[in-house]
Formats: structure tokens, sequence, C-alpha cells
């Protein structure tokens, strides 16, 4: 069986991870990779054993078709994305896109609507959805009352990449990192019905703590209305130095909790029993695995996580993001 054909657009950070999937797939091979960084370009390709290269995305469309290339990993920086994703879906190709997918978000409305149009396979790495503790949570849920407390967190330090710095440039926290969990709370509760967030600035210095052009949040809190009676509350903080506080989501129902630690282990309380459950899969893995299978089958229903579908957690994120600048709560019909 000839093997799926794959470019890589980005070769740094993220692009690790898939790179590792790839290599754990025997019916996969990179033919093109685009960096325009010459040392991680050329080393992705010389891991890969991909034999055309090139300094950006745009040689690389420019020479790739879907004579050469059936699908496309996309990582790189939110501000980068360009008509990336627009060539691609004019040229037929699959692709899947790390998160955030941009910071434009009318670049993203359109992206996902040429996409819908052309009935294209497409996928954003939300990774969590395909974590086996994630799925468990998602099985439960209807075994109980409807409705609780719920309370998600991703609280640390400032990434090193620089797009973190401006909020311009990365969205805020909640929009680069912290959709993850966004994420998850749309996946196993459904779409939200309202939002209201607040945020904080002056604990992180800039110049002294960041980047003399760090202005981005230093934390923010998201009350988030679901149907059925529940309200999850969403806390995102990068101010954090040397130790790095609980992450996860806590899921509080009437007879049972459930303490999910993020990408490590979820706790099961009830009233006679407490159940501590360790990550069994590499989720990557298994998302990009379920990539391949739907490019194979052009089936854009194979995805977890499309990229029209990912637009919604997008857009609530912005939504966290217009609430904080308004002080106002933001409803959805």
């Amino acid at each position: 069986m000839s093997k799926v054909r794959v470019g890589l657009i980005g070769c740094g950070g993220r692009q690790g991870a898939h790179m590792e999937a790839i290599e754990a797939m025997d019916n996969v091979q990179v033919v093109a990779v685009c960096d325009p960084v010459e040392e991680r370009r050329l080393k992705a390709a010389a891991r890969m054993g991909a034999e055309r290269v090139y300094d950006g995305y745009e040689k690389l469309l420019d020479n790739e078709s879907l004579k050469t290339l059936d699908a496309l990993f996309i990582a790189i920086e939110p501000t980068a994305h360009g008509d990336c994703e627009l060539r691609a879906i004019d040229m037929g190709i699959p692709f899947m896109v790390e998160k955030p997918m941009t910071v434009d978000l009318a670049l993203a409305e359109e992206v996902s609507r040429k996409a819908t149009e052309k009935k294209l396979v497409t996928a954003v790495g939300f990774q969590d959805r395909y974590l086996d503790l994630i799925g468990m949570i998602k099985d439960e849920l209807p075994k109980h009352k409807k409705g609780g407390l719920v309370y998600g967190a991703w609280i640390g330090g400032i990434p090193g990449v620089w797009w973190w710095q401006k909020k311009r440039d990365c969205g805020g926290q909640l929009v680069e990192q912290n959709i993850h969990i966004l994420d998850n709370l749309r996946y196993l509760f459904g779409e939200a019905l309202s939002i209201y967030a607040t945020n904080t600035t002056g604990m992180v210095v800039p110049g002294v703590d960041a980047k003399p052009e760090y202005d981005t949040d230093d934390h923010s809190t998201a009350v988030i209305r679901f149907k059925n009676n529940f309200t999850a509350t969403l806390v995102s903080a990068c101010y954090m130095k040397s130790v790095n506080a609980t992450s996860g989501i806590l899921i509080t129902l009437g007879d049972i909790v459930l303490d999910y630690r993020l990408r490590n282990n979820l706790i099961i309380r009830t009233g006679t029993e407490t159940r501590d459950i360790r990550r069994g899969n590499e989720q990557t893995i298994d998302m990009d695995r379920e990539f391949i299978a739907a490019v194979l089958k052009k089936d854009p229903n194979m995805v977890r996580s499309p990229y029209q579908d990912a637009l919604k957690s997008l857009r609530l994120a912005f939504a966290a993001n217009d609430s904080m600048a308004s002080g106002q709560v933001i409803y959805f019909d």
C-alpha cells in the first residue's frame, strides 16, 4: 500500500509531537517541510527523510500539489497563518492545524466556510479530546443527574515563545493556552449560554519578570453558563515562577466528583470509593492517526475536532476577551 504523503508547515515546538506521531505510523511519509529557520527545517527534513525543503509555506504551496501531497500538518505562530489554510483549501489538500488556529477571527470564519463548502477533511490540535481520561468523563456524565459546578484551571508561568508577550499576538492565555480546557468544557457540556470574564494586570512587571513589551493578562477568570444547570469557572494565570499550581477540571455533581489533573490522572470520588486512574494513551498519536484515517477515507466526520467545530471554541475564547474589555456579560443564542 502506498503511504500517505504529508508536508510539514513549521518545524519547531509543537510540530515535534506530530513528527513523533508520524514516526509511530507505518503508512505515513513526510515528503516536504518548510520553516523560516534554516536549522529547524534541515533538522526536520533529515529526521523525517523529506526530500523537498522550503523556507516558507508560500514556496511549499507554490511547488506542491495534490499530485505530490495528501495532507498538511500546520504548526506555526498564531500571527503567521496568512493565507496558508485558504490556499490549502483551494488546492484541495486536507490539513491538521495547531491551536490557536489564528488570532484573526475573521480569517478563521473564512477558512471554516470555505472548508465546509469543499467538504475538506480538516483537524485542529485539541488533543485532549483524544485523551482516554476525557473520554471516561464524557461517558460518566450521562449516568448522573444533570447539573453542578465545574472549576477549570491552567496556572503557571510565562512560556518562552515570543508571541506570549503581547496580547494582540497571542490573544491572551485563555486564547493561546487555556483554550484546551475551554474546548474540553464545550466537548463535555455543549455550547455556552453566556460568558462573563475579568482580567488582572500589574503583577508581572515588564522588563523585569517578562520582556519589556509584555502586556497580556497576568490572570483572568471566566464564568461560563451551560445548559442543564452547569456553571463553569475557568481561571488562567501566568504569573507564577518557580512552581506550577494544579491545572485541570474539577466537576462536582450531586453524587460524584470527577477530578481531572491535566494530562496526568483522573480521581473519581463517590460516597463509597475513590479511584485514581492514570492516563493510558498518547493523545497526540491517537489524534493524528484519526486525522490520517479520515484523509484516507475522505470523511470529515471522522475527526473529533474539525476546523468548523474548533472555531466555536475560538469564538468563545474571544468572547471572554470582549467581556474583559467591556465588563459585560456576553450572551449566545
